[in-house]
């Protein structure tokens, strides 16, 4: 499914960028995917999708 339909971005881009780059905020996804510069209208789906697959990451304690 197409999240923004500006630049041609689906939720699997979204998706795979979160595991696969490691991040954890909107200007993290944005930095790597061009989501949200033209219109602006599919950040909230953008902020789910990317809080969605978050949750679905283990958690990483800090080992020193």
């Amino acid at each position: 499914m197409y999240v923004c339909l500006c630049n041609a971005i689906s939720d699997k881009t979204i998706r795979n960028a979160v595991h696969q780059q490691h991040i954890r905020s909107i200007r993290e996804l944005r930095n790597f995917i061009p989501v949200g510069n033209d219109c602006g209208k599919c950040m909230r789906q953008a902020r789910e999708i990317m809080n969605e697959e978050i949750a679905l990451l283990p958690l990483i304690n800090n080992v020193a």
